[in-house]
């Protein structure tokens, strides 16, 4: 289904994978409320859209700021017209190490950020899709989420909880219209890994990131952004409340739509 004349709003869409998604978005027709915190990396996204024929508007916000996102997103609704996508990319990995030395900020930063920053971004935008009956959600999760992540136990721990809250907020909406879904954007170099690769304390604790480099395990954001523009279609609200991941064989999962379903799979699984 195309995306022509969909609003949607991406938030970390200054740089990275936030930016390929608002790219995507609004090369497939949707108009695109780009949000994050820097301004001057919102300019140049919107700038590469408005060029690519695109329609964009940008807003400077803090996700964690209860106000600024309520704030946020009436301006969108006035800007742009109902939000008919919410896409929660924004994210923060900067507490590296141990649960003994990391940094008590700085882990307590990534999960405000990756959690409390997405529930209130939801809690934004749910209210007026429930009341039109109509809209998507699409939650990032990441490393974390399936396995355990030593030494990135802020993150990874904040990614498994958006996957048990993107499940429980499928199942509130289930009879609301609205289709709430987790990706996995898989290993991407952006300014997170950067970060990883190039702190002391990435090279101190994370020294795996750098040796999957290497191996060529990583990707191009833009397999996320096509994933993105898949789920907004409207052709996978059936799997509202499960896991998506770069990797995945879409027309497959068409295929076994039935035994995916019955035997609830792409979900979290706990012994």
């Amino acid at each position: 289904m195309g995306l022509n004349n969909m609003v949607a709003v991406v938030t970390g869409a200054g740089r990275g994978i936030g930016r390929a998604m608002a790219l995507e978005l609004a090369a497939q027709g949707a108009r695109v409320a780009l949000v994050a915190r820097s301004a001057e990396e919102l300019k140049a996204t919107r700038e590469m859209v408005v060029k690519a024929g695109g329609e964009a508007l940008a807003v400077r916000a803090d996700i964690t700021d209860r106000k600024g996102v309520a704030g946020t997103f009436d301006e969108v609704r006035k800007r742009l017209g109902d939000i008919d996508l919410l896409v929660n990319n924004a994210g923060s990995f900067l507490g590296i190490g141990p649960v003994w030395e990391v940094d008590p900020e700085l882990w307590l930063q990534d999960v405000t950020t990756n959690m409390y920053g997405t529930f209130l971004c939801c809690r934004a935008a749910i209210p007026a899709m429930r009341k039109r009956k109509h809209g998507r959600i699409i939650n990032l999760i990441g490393g974390g989420t399936a396995s355990a992540f030593p030494y990135g136990s802020g993150y990874g721990s904040s990614k498994a909880a958006i996957m048990r809250f993107t499940e429980s907020l499928a199942e509130e909406l289930s009879d609301d219209g609205v289709a709430v879904f987790a990706l996995d954007p898989g290993l991407v170099r952006t300014g997170m890994t950067e970060y990883q690769l190039k702190s002391a304390e990435g090279k101190k604790w994370l020294p795996r990131i750098k040796e999957l480099f290497e191996q060529g395990v990583d990707g191009p954001p833009e397999r996320a952004a096509r994933l993105v523009c898949a789920l907004a279609g409207g052709e996978y609200d059936l799997f509202s409340g499960r896991g998506f991941t770069v990797r995945d064989d879409l027309d497959q999962i068409r295929r076994e739509k039935e035994e995916i379903l019955s035997g609830d799979r792409m979900k979290m699984r706990v012994l």
